[in-house]
């Protein structure tokens, strides 16, 4: 096993004398530092693996780790192995602490939809985009751990005042509904480890082990979590890098890396330098452009690959230009190269430039499949079967409760819910609750409240079924009930209805396999979809170029890459230049960069449309700082075609596939 680790490698899995910093560039192998010491802790130390937690960011890494800790250890994970994200550890915790936490059980885990569906109804705020705001920085004084009496004293605008005023009764609506949002998954953990010494030590003595990933990317109450869980031990092993430290408008704090340091004088830095992945001038290049920042710890990624092809850097006219030119490199380039659509990667800084490049290969018949686009659980026809989920789960939940009840219509209008709202108020109990109190009859008609009851009697039938059979059968049970199939035939468009009922067999069919592969119930199930942000749609054998900004590019890696619209304004992003933050945005170029395991291609437009007027671009800083080994391509050497000359080149192209086809080339 040894031998295939280079020497710091093997110190980092090896050492346990206390708590361990790796520091992992790009392509070192963190992972397999990683799986390996959880390998080395069970067979080597006799550490249970119940014992052992590792801790990723999202739960594709938590997948990929499970599956090479098995794959080291003869090809079965070994059971009791805690290897989940920080948010799942958090569900884990609290569902175990509910009491201490001053929640049942069955909480409801809500959104950010939900969440800010809630800020705009406690503030009366119409203005969707505005409570959005409000809800975003509520969250972010939520991450620092700064409680609502602590955040009116730091208010500093209109909006963060507007925020600290709602912020208290933010909180209690969210215990009213026993409901809690993802930041309170990390810091009512914190909480109560803090303040609590007996739940505390249980859970320190439950998880004596720790490996966390993607250190650089936690933030203050994840930090605390983590110092919380080792005491003063330390034992565990942080893995990270601070040259891909790209999160911080999420919240993450790269002095995280520096605290490490006053609060475990003892501990040891090990750096991971060797890089698997990339050529010797992408990593020449990365290596130069990160050296503008100022280092926490100084690192040279270097490579025993050749020294690969230069790295091109092409200006166009415009975006249309650029997304053109794209489109036929990846086209020529794939069939001189012989290579497949999969082993090309188009990443960019912001969303919005997708749009273009997307006509484009779309236009050249150019196969695609896109990161970080609208999540599957988005979608209103899942939201809509997620609702009816969260109510069986947790009868307080009023945000499902009104979306359920009124999703199909039920002839139940605004006026009886409004009059249930208010006779619920005064009770200080729940919708579902209220609705079958005596005194609910004062409140409400008798025809309201024959409604309103039949839809709680069928809510608690299924309810009792969710407890006690196949997932699967339950669901298609409710769907078949509340004849939704039929109801969308009713209001959508037929191709619209089509594609909505097909999204939710395709939800129905992965919850009913996941309740067979994990032998979960429903109710179980419904507990955990909310940390799951997005499906295991991906189909690794699709043969697709791979469109994805640059926070959603990072940990993968593409033979060839292509990183557009690398101008001021754009990359570094205009706002960070005005905020003086530059620093952040040149990580994003490293990220970028170091995604290129053989030819990294870079472009940048001379005008850029912003709205309705065109403004003259500069090529951005970072092109110039990652050092003089780069080819220079000048846009009248990569001038548009007309569209007759591109059909024509095109149609050659595809003679001259064609005819190697048929000659049996392949």
């Amino acid at each position: 096993m040894s031998a295939l680790l280079n020497a710091p490698q093997r110190e980092a899995i090896y050492y346990l004398d206390g708590p361990c910093l790796v520091l992992a560039g790009a392509g070192s192998g963190k992972t397999r530092v990683i799986t390996h010491k959880i390998a080395h802790l069970i067979n080597g130390c006799g550490i249970s693996a119940n014992n052992i937690g590792a801790i990723t960011f999202t739960n594709k890494a938590a997948k990929e780790m499970q599956e090479r800790v098995a794959h080291l250890m003869g090809g079965r994970a070994p059971g009791g192995l805690t290897v989940c994200t920080f948010h799942a550890l958090g569900v884990r915790i609290i569902r175990q602490e509910a009491l201490h936490c001053g929640l049942k059980k069955q909480f409801s885990i809500l959104d950010a939809s939900d969440t800010v569906q809630i800020v705009s109804d406690v503030a009366s705020e119409g203005d969707k985009g505005i409570a959005k705001q409000m809800q975003w920085q509520i969250s972010s004084w939520k991450n620092a751990m700064i409680p609502p009496e602590e955040a009116v004293k730091l208010a500093d605008n209109e909006l963060s005042f507007a925020a600290a005023k709602v912020f208290g009764e933010y909180e209690r609506t969210l215990r009213a509904y026993q409901a809690v949002d993802f930041d309170d998954l990390i810091s009512l953990p914190v909480h109560l480890f803090e303040t609590n010494d007996e739940v505390r030590e249980r859970w320190q003595n439950r998880l004596r082990y720790l490996l966390v990933d993607e250190y650089q990317d936690t933030n203050r109450a994840q930090y605390r979590l983590l110092r919380q869980l080792c005491g003063v031990r330390g034992a565990f092993t942080a893995v990270g890098d601070d040259d891909q430290a790209i999160y911080a408008w999420r919240g993450a704090d790269v002095e995280n890396l520096r605290l490490l340091q006053k609060d475990y004088p003892k501990l040891r830095v090990i750096k991971l330098e060797q890089n698997y992945r990339s050529s010797r001038r992408i990593l020449e290049a990365a290596n130069t452009v990160i050296s503008h920042n100022e280092k926490l710890f100084e690192k040279t990624l270097w490579s025993e690959h050749g020294p690969g092809e230069q790295i091109a850097v092409t200006n166009c006219r415009d975006a249309e230009h650029e997304a053109e030119w794209v489109a036929m490199k990846i086209t020529a380039h794939k069939f001189e190269a012989r290579t497949r659509f999969k082993d090309y990667a188009i990443l960019y800084r912001g969303n919005h430039q997708a749009r273009i490049i997307e006509q484009q290969l779309r236009n050249q018949r150019i196969p695609y499949v896109m990161s970080g686009g609208q999540s599957f659980f988005d979608r209103a026809e899942i939201r809509d079967l997620l609702s009816y989920l969260r109510l069986l789960l947790n009868p307080d939940d009023d945000l499902a409760f009104i979306r359920s009840l009124t999703t199909p219509r039920r002839g139940i209008g605004p006026s009886t819910i409004e009059a249930l709202g208010r006779y619920s108020a005064s009770r200080h109990v729940g919708l579902f609750a209220a609705m079958f109190e005596e005194g609910a009859s004062v409140h409400l008609t008798p025809k309201q409240l024959e409604g309103l009851r039949e839809f709680g009697d069928f809510i608690n039938r299924i309810q009792y079924r969710a407890q006690r059979e196949p997932a699967g059968q339950v669901l298609e049970d409710l769907l078949l009930a509340i004849r939704y199939e039929a109801w969308l035939f009713e209001h959508c468009g037929t191709r619209e209805a089509e594609s909505k009922w097909s999204n939710v067999r395709d939800f129905v069919g992965w919850l009913t396999r996941k309740g067979e592969e994990d032998g979960k119930n429903l109710l179980e199930l419904t507990q955990t979809i909310a940390l799951i942000s997005m499906l295991d749609k991906e189909d690794p054998d699709f043969d697709g170029v791979q469109l994805a900004t640059l926070h959603a590019s990072k940990g993968l890696e593409f033979p060839h890459v292509f990183l557009i619209g690398v101008e001021e304004g754009m990359l570094p992003h205009q706002s960070s230049i005005d905020e003086d933050k530059v620093d952040e945005e040149r990580r994003l170029m490293y990220v970028g960069i170091t995604r290129a395991q053989r030819s990294l291609n870079i472009t940048y437009c001379e005008r850029r449309k912003m709205g309705k007027e065109s403004r003259v671009c500069e090529p951005s800083r970072f092109i110039a700082e990652m050092g003089g080994d780069i080819k220079m391509n000048d846009r009248k050497a990569a001038a548009p075609v007309t569209k007759e000359e591109g059909k024509a080149r095109l149609a050659n192209l595809m003679a001259m596939l064609e005819s190697r086809d048929k000659n049996g080339a392949g």
